[in-house]
């Protein structure tokens, strides 16, 4: 009951900001504390807090910014001390107000997450703003991200190039993916391929996980770039190799397809199990799938009932369905249509057109719910708008016969055509048929054995020896030179995908 889809992840920007600097800052520019403060530094490495916390407050009460900084430090990580958030920020705020970068960076975050004050983006603006113009990278990223998000600040692109821009002239391997998604898709500065990716591999060669994603999807899709699943394969592998969820479902749909890569499909199923142990939906989704169709591991369905039930709980889409599919057929669970039917539901609930063709069908069949035409032409409705072909057959089915809906030819004639464009056999017959009876379109002979004829390409058995009778019985009321139009519009015939 429908097809398994599966799909490379995304690009990747980042649109979180930095984590608070859990490090103390060693540089002491006044000398006359510089042993007590090295002896707080070296405290604090070995592991010995409560000493580095004593000499460090000490120092702090004195008004030494950076010892009010790693004070700050201390009580936001609760090394030395109780956390404190408040404490921490009470802290930073002393060391930011004589100027001091990192204080103002952190305090910024306080702001921006809420920690020990109340949430507050425009104060989070105003104290990475003064760090970013002291040159701060990570104020200047954190700055970018602000208005890329449009938080405190209205959204302005051109703004976020700009401080992504100064971060990733100093190497800082986030600003610097995030400026190559801002070329790479036209936000804030022309739309620029060859820009992203040298913005995207000055982070990978930092070994950056993102960045390492993002260039391999450009050669993957060849967004920009000459399409080279080689160098993808390679790119994916680095960010795979660093635990990147995305990247390891993306490796591994190299090796299940055998792009780049030999096609390999226990190396495929060892990478989605890696993302999927992670958590990750797509990865977890796509280890389901090799158990169900035991590939790259031995057939198990209860395994993929297991795979396909955790990403489903994480509202993935396909999952849900397929999930639904192994409650319609029995497989790993009791065959329970009602469970089918709510798995069904919360797919198509998100717009799934597989999900919502099959849920038309339940409802069309009456499978373990009452029979019910009107229903099962809403679901058909929803999978044939977005182009799914058995929607759209099923939905002609409906205006023909008058089940569900008025009758209506002309409405059958059109689902069928859409359906008959994208190649399928069955609305290519029926399509055919109507031609042939002027039913919902002006009859006409010529169509009606160019649609016969295709469909007889594409069927098999008794469908295609009924498709044979009837095309010939068309072809008998038909001159040799319509006959010989009808055949060269068959040749000439190319599916297209329904918009």
């Amino acid at each position: 009951m429908g097809v398994k889809v599966r799909e490379r992840k995304g690009t990747y920007r980042y649109l979180t900001f930095g984590l608070l600097t859990l490090l103390f800052s060693i540089s002491m520019a006044v000398t006359a504390y510089s042993g007590q403060f090295e002896d707080a530094a070296a405290a604090y490495k070995r592991g010995d807090y409560e000493e580095a916390y004593r000499l460090t407050k000490a120092l702090a009460q004195e008004g030494i910014y950076e010892a009010q900084y790693n004070l700050g430090v201390m009580y936001g990580d609760g090394r030395g001390v109780p956390q404190n958030y408040t404490e921490a920020v009470k802290w930073y705020r002393k060391a930011a107000e004589q100027g001091y970068a990192k204080a103002q960076y952190n305090l910024g975050i306080m702001y921006a997450d809420g920690r020990g004050v109340p949430q507050d983006y425009t104060e989070a603006m105003k104290w990475y703003r003064r760090a970013a113009e002291q040159g701060y990278a990570k104020a200047q990223f954190n700055l970018g991200v602000m208005y890329d998000k449009g938080q405190g600040v209205t959204e302005d692109y051109t703004e976020a190039v700009k401080w992504f821009r100064k971060a990733g002239e100093q190497g800082y391997a986030k600003a610097q993916v995030n400026l190559g998604v801002m070329y790479d898709k036209g936000e804030g500065v022309p739309q620029d391929h060859t820009e992203a990716m040298k913005w995207y591999r000055k982070a990978a060669e930092q070994g950056n996980a993102k960045a390492q994603q993002n260039l391999a999807l450009k050669d993957d899709k060849s967004r920009g770039v000459p399409q080279d699943h080689t160098k993808a394969a390679k790119w994916y592998r680095k960010a795979a190799e660093q635990g990147d969820a995305g990247a390891q479902v993306n490796l591994a749909l190299m090796f299940d397809k055998g792009e780049g890569v030999p096609q390999d499909h226990t190396k495929a199923a060892k990478w989605f199990r890696k993302a999927a142990e992670q958590g990750d939906a797509e990865g977890q989704y796509n280890l389901g799938l090799m158990y169900d169709k035991g590939r790259g591991v031995p057939q198990n369905y209860t395994e993929a009932v297991k795979w396909f039930r955790k990403a489903a709980e994480q509202g993935y889409a396909k999952a849900q369905y397929n999930l639904g599919i192994m409650y319609a057929d029995g497989r790993g669970v009791p065959q329970d249509y009602t469970e089918a039917m709510k798995w069904y539901r919360k797919a198509a609930g998100q717009g799934y057109a597989k999900a919502q063709y099959n849920l038309g069908v339940m409802y069309d069949k009456g499978q373990d719910v009452p029979q019910n035409y009107a229903e099962g032409v809403k679901w058909y409705r929803k999978a044939a708008e977005q182009g799914d072909a058995g929607a759209q057959v099923n939905l002609a089915l409906m205006f023909d016969k008058g089940e569900g809906v008025p009758q209506d030819h002309t409405k059958a004639a059109k689902w069928f055509r859409k359906a008959a464009e994208q190649g399928d056999a069955q609305a290519q017959y029926n399509l055919g048929l109507m031609y042939d009876k002027g039913q919902g379109v002006p009859q006409n002979y010529i169509l009606a054995h160019m649609w016969f004829n295709l469909a007889v390409s594409a069927l098999e058995g008794k469908g295609r020896n009924d498709a044979e009778k009837i095309r010939d019985l068309v072809a008998s009321k038909m001159t040799p030179a319509q006959i010989a139009e009808a055949e060269r519009l068959a040749r000439e015939w190319k599916p297209k995908k329904d918009q």
